[in-house]
C-alpha cells in the first residue's frame, strides 16, 4: 500500500514535525512498531528513543523523544511527547554533559542524597540522544 499520510510530532512547548511521510516507526512501551497509510486505528504510550521516519520525499529522519502517546489513523499519525528534539538539533555536548553528570550522581558516595531513578532516568536520555546524534556523522 504506497502513499502518504501525516505525521505531527508536539511537546507541551512546540511543533516538532508536521509533515507529509511515508512510513513511521516508533519506540512504544511494548515494543518498536511501525505505521504506513491506511493503519488500523490505534493509541499506545512511547518509551524513551528515536521516531524514524521517511519523508514524502524518502528521506530518512529521526526525532528523540522521552515517552509520550502516539495515536496511529489511517491517514495520520500524531505524537504526543514529554520531550523531543530532531537529530540535527541535539546539542552533543549538552549530551555529554548531562551524560557525565548522570555518571557522577550515581557513583555519588552520599547514597540518600541521590536519588537514583531520577540520576538513571537523566543517563538514559543522554545516551539516548548522544547515539542519535552521533548516527548522523556516520
Amino acid at each position: 500500500m504506497a502513499g502518504n499520510f501525516t505525521l505531527e510530532i508536539v511537546t507541551p512547548e512546540k511543533i516538532v514535525t508536521n509533515e507529509e511521510v511515508q512510513i513511521v516507526m516508533a519506540p512504544g512501551e511494548l515494543g518498536e512498531f511501525g505505521v504506513l497509510i491506511g493503519h488500523t486505528p490505534f493509541l499506545t504510550t512511547l518509551k524513551l528513543g528515536a521516531v524514524k521516519y521517511t519523508d514524502s520525499k524518502g528521506v530518512e529522519k529521526n526525532v528523540f523523544v522521552s515517552g509520550g502517546f502516539a495515536e496511529a489513523l489511517p491517514d495520520k499519525v500524531t505524537i504526543l511527547a514529554n520531550s523531543a528534539e530532531r537529530r540535527r538539533d541535539i546539542d552533543l555536548e549538552r549530551a555529554r554533559t548531562a551524560l557525565e553528570r548522570a555518571k557522577k550522581r550515581m557513583a555519588s558516595e552520599s547514597l540518600q542524597d541521590i536519588d537514583f531513578t531520577r540520576a538513571r532516568a537523566a543517563m538514559e536520555r543522554a545516551l539516548h540522544r548522544l547515539r542519535l546524534a552521533e548516527s548522523r556523522r556516520k
